[in-house]
């Protein structure tokens, strides 16, 4: 496996690669979810690329850069573990240079869910990705589902700007008690760990609801906040049923629907979500 930590060896070794070549954009600190998509795309392609980057422009000055957890060595071991050809480890310096003035935005997508509650997140998510694809030039990047609002919207992303990739969405890796994996995870105290639970139990639910043949979204909606609200370590941010296309909040559920949801466990921000219908892919 090799490093690149510049653009110039990324793009001296990327052009050794067999094609197709698979991506997987990553901020480390890997857990296996991360891994699933190295795999999956090791399956998939004739080579292998990752990135390792804590993205300083999808962060509020309020939020956690500095706290994010990062452990690069552990992360080149699993990468190569997985099958990974080529890891790229840029400095902040080597993509935002002094006068960096560029940004990308999808519009309206942006300002729904997670965008709602941090207004500069997706600005820096959209431009630090159309920055790694014109960089890696993949035939295949891989995104899991647990980010399913930014996976609509890196669609969006590839649609919009013609980009020749095509778009895997990977399912979300959980945990034995159902919690979808997290590097924010680690922030959690054993009690926070016990009480995050509530987040997929309020999304099993919604699919309980859905089987029981329920398509009134406003029911379900406040089924879900009534159970995050039982646990008294939960602040709920938002429920959404949304179209899985638009994100538009539904009134029925009619179509295929993102089932999403965020909540603060302590001092941490965690999200999930599922698909309506149970199994159906999000993209």
């Amino acid at each position: 496996m090799n490093v690149a930590s510049n653009i110039h060896d990324l793009r001296r070794l990327r052009a050794e690669l067999a094609e197709p070549v698979g991506f997987v954009p990553t901020m480390g600190f890997l857990h296996d979810g991360h891994l699933s998509l190295a795999r999956r795309a090791r399956e998939e392609c004739g080579s292998v690329v990752a990135s390792v980057f804590v993205n300083p422009t999808q962060f509020a000055p309020t939020e956690d850069l500095a706290e994010y957890p990062r452990d690069l060595d552990r992360d080149l071991a699993l990468l190569e573990e997985a099958g990974t050809d080529l890891v790229f480890t840029p400095s902040t310096e080597s993509l935002y240079p002094d006068g960096y003035d560029t940004w990308i935005n999808v519009e309206r997508l942006t300002e729904r869910l997670e965008g709602a509650d941090r207004p500069t997140h997706f600005r820096g998510v959209v431009t630090i990705v159309t920055k790694l694809f014109n960089l890696v030039e993949p035939t295949r990047a891989y995104f899991g589902q647990k980010d399913g609002q930014q996976a609509i919207i890196v669609r969006r992303l590839i649609r919009d700007l013609d980009f020749d990739i095509e778009l895997v969405v990977c399912p979300t890796v959980r945990e034995s008690d159902g919690l979808a994996m997290s590097s924010r995870n680690t922030y959690l105290s054993e009690g926070e760990r016990a009480a995050a639970t509530i987040l997929y139990r309020a999304l099993q639910l919604a699919e309980t609801l859905y089987a029981d043949e329920d398509r009134d979204a406003a029911r379900i909606r406040s089924e879900m906040e009534e159970v995050l609200r039982s646990e008294p370590l939960a602040k709920l941010a938002y429920v959404s049923i949304a179209d899985a296309e638009d994100l538009s909040e539904l009134d029925v559920v009619d179509r295929k629907a993102l089932v999403s949801l965020a909540a603060r466990i302590g001092e941490t921000r965690l999200i999930d979500n599922t698909v309506l219908p149970p199994g159906e892919p999000l993209v």
